[in-house]
């Protein structure tokens, strides 16, 4: 049984999901689009808006936070600079998740997870 364990595993072990998650995250926050499974799509937006949240309070602490799960120094940058004062009127909601068609090889549920304008 699994109670009180949050979280989707994804077959991976746990420092492969961690660093699969912090790959997207940096991936989206850089492009601010992105093609993946439905799946880790919905795991990495909640994360993907904790670091824009980050970015809107604009202190060090902050900053040292976002670094620990943000792999590039420039993109933690751009959340702190571009990101953050963008969505400073915004309480939430800083992802969209848009369907797309199954992928070929295997038909799992692919989407766009972008962030909001």
């Amino acid at each position: 049984m699994r109670h009180n364990i949050a979280g989707k595993s994804l077959g991976r072990s746990s420092g492969h999901r961690r660093a699969m998650y912090r790959n997207l995250v940096t991936s989206l926050l850089r492009q601010e689009k992105i093609v993946t499974t439905e799946a880790k799509a919905k795991e990495v937006r909640s994360m993907a808006e904790k670091m824009i949240t980050l970015g809107k309070k604009s202190g060090l602490s902050s900053y040292r936070q976002a670094l620990t799960f943000i792999m590039d120094k420039k993109v933690t940058e751009k959340v702190f600079s571009e990101l953050g004062p963008r969505y400073q009127e915004r309480s939430g909601g800083y992802t969209r998740i848009t369907k797309l068609e199954a992928r070929l090889g295997d038909n799992a549920p692919m989407v766009q997870l972008e962030l909001v304008k």
